[in-house]
């Protein structure tokens, strides 16, 4: 372990599930990514705390918990009303330049960093169709997207290739300028976010390749929770999708996840090329991570492992080499995890999250991490626990469900009211319960819901504004539609 502050590169993507790795499957060309984990510590039990785009981020930028923030879904992003890590590093002297994907609301407020470079945020407000959750008529129409899957290329793809550049840029120029003082860069790809399209070159690469099949993406295996049948209503997925048009969207999936892999390797290549792997942390992770058919499912929006487990790898002087941690850990404690790099002192911080580097050289005999989700697609809160073997699923007023992640790692039996069980649900019921109150949180999440469609027009005037599927690249417009 070092004693100096080292430099410290962030590398986000959006979106990739963890099982689309090498280092999980060899079928999987990611060789930057697996060098990366060969050469520091992968967490296996990585968890993001809201698996949507606009809460993970600004629940990651503040080390707290949505319900602890307020940003609830797409159209409540983050705008620097809360302290941040950058925040903190920036105002005790530390360069933090943010390159690609924020999604918070503006490159206009205070977000904490010394400079944004070609940032994303969200679109005139965000998603605001999501803050209405209980309207079976607001149907997304996703078949075509998923119809639609294959090579080719997109707005995401050529994004992520000047993220790239410019990262590379960055390092070779601007580093030369520290003069020795340490940085903070964070590289925030978009893909594999969809459209679910990938380089000719990749999707050619998985042709002959059989890429495992989805947890229950049969129809008859599918889990009939109620909760998720709403969401199939609402995410156009009732009618399930032939088993080639799941393959053809997998494919296309992992040539977008090997794409992000090249992206990544061009930053680490200069990161070797100039020295500084001795004295620079490297920190890899998503946002949440990608159903590809799971459960009948595709999108994020759930807490099953597709969605809710997420990649994290830590390298560089303050992280063993060559080891795979069990210990649960989740996105809010990156937080600590940078401040502490720089001995910043936060006082009596009372985040919930605890620094990597000390939960590696002081592992808890007990931790649980925490999920919750409270936008589109789900009429009521979804909260989550997981202590690392056993996960709870709270769906407020609807029923729970547990997990043994240990014997069944697909999620295909549900424990709940299983007297052999019962035990350990009461222990992560309450363990849940000591961190939210889901009926109070559920209430507050919709009050502000509804305020925000009051204060946009009302519920019928969003209902004309319409929505986009995905956030579209700085300079391009978003595509609204109804549809």
């Amino acid at each position: 372990m070092s004693t100096s502050p080292n430099n410290f590169l962030f590398i986000l993507s959006d979106q990739h599930n963890k099982s689309f790795l090498g280092r999980q499957n060899p079928l999987f060309a990611t060789p930057n990514l697996d060098g990366l984990a060969e050469r520091g510590t992968f967490f296996d039990k990585a968890y993001t705390n809201c698996p949507i785009c606009v809460p993970e981020r600004a629940s990651l930028a503040t080390g707290r918990f949505v319900h602890q923030v307020g940003n609830w879904d797409n159209a409540h992003p983050f705008h620097g009303e809360n302290e941040s890590w950058h925040h903190v590093l920036r105002e005790n002297g530390v360069d933090v330049t943010v390159i690609g994907k924020l999604h918070f609301r503006s490159a206009e407020d205070d977000n904490g960093f010394s400079e944004e470079i070609e940032t994303l945020h969200v679109y005139d407000g965000g998603d605001l169709h999501g803050c209405i959750r209980d309207d079976s008529s607001l149907v997304r129409h996703k078949a075509g997207e998923i119809r639609e899957a294959g090579p080719g290329n997109s707005s995401y793809l050529e994004y992520d290739a000047r993220i790239a550049d410019h990262a590379v840029n960055w390092l070779t120029s601007k580093v030369s300028e520290q003069d020795g003082k340490p940085w903070t860069l964070m590289v925030s790809f978009v893909c594999p976010h969809p459209p679910y399209i990938g380089p000719q070159k990749w999707f050619d690469y998985y042709a002959d390749k059989s890429i495992p099949a989805p947890p229950q993406m049969n129809e008859a295996e599918w889990n009939r929770h109620s909760a998720l049948e709403w969401y199939r209503h609402l995410h156009d997925q009732e009618t399930p999708f032939s088993e080639e048009e799941i393959i053809q969207l997998n494919r296309a999936y992992a040539a977008s996840v090997s794409n992000l892999d090249e992206n990544i390797g061009k930053v680490l290549k200069v990161i070797q090329d100039l020295n500084l792997e001795v004295s620079t942390n490297i920190i890899y992770s998503t946002d949440h991570g990608e159903s590809r058919g799971s459960r009948g499912l595709f999108g994020k929006f759930t807490m099953y492992e597709e969605s809710a487990n997420v990649p994290l790898i830590a390298a560089g002087p303050d992280f063993p080499i060559g080891q795979e941690s069990n210990i649960p850990v989740s996105l809010v404690d990156l937080f600590p995890t940078f401040t502490k790099n720089f001995g910043i002192d936060t006082g009596d911080d009372d985040r919930p999250g605890t620094a990597l580097q000390d939960l590696i050289s002081n592992p808890p005999e007990e931790r649980y991490v925490f999920s919750e989700y409270h936008a589109l697609h789900f009429k009521d809160g979804v909260f989550m626990v997981c202590d690392g073997r056993y996960k709870y699923i709270h769906y407020h007023h609807e029923l729970p469900e547990l997990y043994d992640l240990e014997s069944d790692p697909e999620e295909n039996t549900n424990l709940h009211r299983r007297s052999d069980y019962a035990e350990v649900e009461q222990r992560m019921r309450d363990a849940l319960l000591r961190i939210v109150d889901p009926e109070e949180t559920d209430q507050k999440a919709k009050t502000a819901q509804a305020a925000l469609i009051e204060a946009r027009g009302g519920y019928e005037a969003v209902l004309k504004r319409g929505h986009f599927h995905n956030s579209p690249t700085p300079g391009e417009k978003a595509k609204f539609t109804n549809q």
